[in-house]
């Protein structure tokens, strides 16, 4: 599959691009994948086909989301690939993923996602959860540290809270450098999300909850009466059972959810 970095295309810092060449990693990820025949697969940023191709091989139908027209038309007039493609051309950050629903199969998603813009797309794709059986991405191997830290890390902050609300977050697998290229100068690693089922996910409003997690974490040496003393005062956290004098990084899920609640049902 290295052959085809060789084919013209040169990697474009404005989209991001990477693009993945080792045979190892691909067939992990393509084995955490699990592409069957029938799967409704979705591909974000498929870029020289690293994984679309293998992905094909064992599937008979995939869309893919490319914002590289190149790389779009490329794939459009692949000559092996092309017939089990659907190409939509386009910015991942703003495509309605809910459109590709067919049936009852639900979505799985997978891609390399752009390391400049990999957060806000998945607050993006966290809209269509309820849609989606799993998703799988390569990411900076910091963000996915991110994603699956737990209270009390450094590392536990508002992408923490917000994509375990929706998914159980699970690593697969780390991957160097050298694995691009050209080679990003950061470590890369794979992350599984399997979404929650909608009677785990108990916030009134999603939006009021990623707003205490912007509040709480926006300066993170701060105690929480003082982080979050835009929303409710130190009585009204006592009231939740939460000590003011704790910094975010120490709640849990759950008090992040109850507190958004709480402004939820006291505020409006």
């Amino acid at each position: 599959m290295t052959d085809k970095l060789h084919l013209g295309h040169y990697a474009r810092k404005r989209f991001g691009q990477n693009f993945l060449h080792d045979e190892t990693v691909i067939d992990k990820i393509v084995t955490a994948i699990d592409p069957r025949p029938g799967d409704n697969l979705v591909e974000i940023g498929p870029g020289l086909g690293a994984i679309t191709e293998p992905v094909c091989e064992l599937t008979d139908h995939l869309n893919v989301v490319e914002l590289d027209k190149d790389l779009a038309e490329r794939l459009i007039h692949h000559p092996f690939m092309a017939p089990k493609l659907t190409v939509h051309q386009g910015d991942a950050m703003k495509f309605d993923f809910s459109s590709l629903l067919r049936n009852d199969a639900k979505l799985k998603i997978f891609g390399n996602l752009p390391y400049n813009v990999s957060t806000p797309l998945l607050f993006h794709l966290f809209n269509f959860v309820d849609e989606v059986e799993h998703m799988h991405f390569m990411l900076q191997k910091e963000v996915v540290n991110r994603m699956v830290a737990g209270p009390g890390s450094k590392a536990f902050g508002r992408l923490s809270v917000m994509t375990q609300y929706y998914c159980h977050a699970i690593p697969v697998i780390e991957v160097p450098p050298n694995c691009f290229k050209p080679a990003p100068k950061v470590d890369s690693a794979v992350v599984r999300l399997v979404p929650k089922d909608k009677t785990q996910r108990s916030a009134k409003d999603t939006k009021l909850l990623n707003t205490v997690c912007l509040e709480a974490f926006n300066q993170r040496r701060k105690t929480l009466r003082n982080s979050l003393s835009n929303l409710l005062d130190e009585s009204q956290l006592k009231g939740l059972g939460i000590d003011p004098s704790l910094r975010a990084e120490s709640l849990s899920l759950q008090q992040f959810i109850e507190i958004a609640n709480w402004l939820y049902d006291n505020k409006q």
